[in-house]
Formats: structure tokens, C-alpha cells, sequence
């Protein structure tokens, strides 16, 4: 699993019919920021997911990737890679609070 950040989200009209009806979101993978460690900084890199709950654009979300994402019930026998599996409410890393999504003003 990682945390990502919605940056976006895909409209496709023409898919194939086991992804009728499925929310795509541009997501960005986060990681610990720098030594200290108290931030939360891009990756740099940008994946397509597919979204089973609802998250919005700045939501920072929990993705799994690869064969793993076709293991939720939403997902089985979909030709998924990256699905949002959760959105993340607080990250904490030793003994910081890098991200509370209630005082996130982004």
C-alpha cells in the first residue's frame, strides 16, 4: 500500500464493459519528507485509479497497486493496476502528526 494525493480524475466514454461505471482518478504517490521526516513530499510520479469510495481532488488516499488491486470485490476480474482502497484521515511518523486531514487547508 502507499499514500497518494487526488490530483485529478479521467472521463472515458468508450471502455470496456467491465469498466462501465467505474470513477478514475489521477492519483500521486507521497512519501516521507527529507530526514526529519515531519512532512509528507510528491514522489513525482502520476497513476490512474480506479476509486471504490468516493474520494475527492486533495484527498490524500491509500492505493494498492499491481495484482493486489483486483482483490477488493469492486475490482475482481477488472483489468485494474491502482485502486483507492482507503482515504486517509492522519499520518503519524515517530512522534509527528505530518497529516490531519481536519486542519488540511490544500
Amino acid at each position: 500500500m502507499f499514500i497518494a494525493r487526488v490530483t485529478g480524475s479521467i472521463v472515458s466514454t468508450q471502455k470496456v464493459g467491465s469498466m462501465v461505471g467505474q470513477k478514475l482518478m489521477v492519483v500521486e504517490p507521497y512519501r516521507l519528507d527529507g530526514a526529519e521526516r515531519r512532512s509528507l513530499a510528491t514522489t513525482g510520479r502520476t497513476f490512474i485509479a480506479v476509486d471504490t469510495l468516493g474520494a475527492g481532488v486533495g484527498d490524500f488516499v491509500l492505493i494498492c497497486q499491481g495484482s493486489s488491486a483486483r482483490l477488493t470485490a469492486e475490482t475482481k476480474d477488472k483489468p485494474v493496476d491502482t485502486v483507492i482502497i482507503g482515504i486517509v484521515d492522519k499520518v503519524h511518523a515517530a512522534q509527528d502528526c505530518v497529516y490531519d486531514r481536519e486542519r488540511s487547508s490544500d
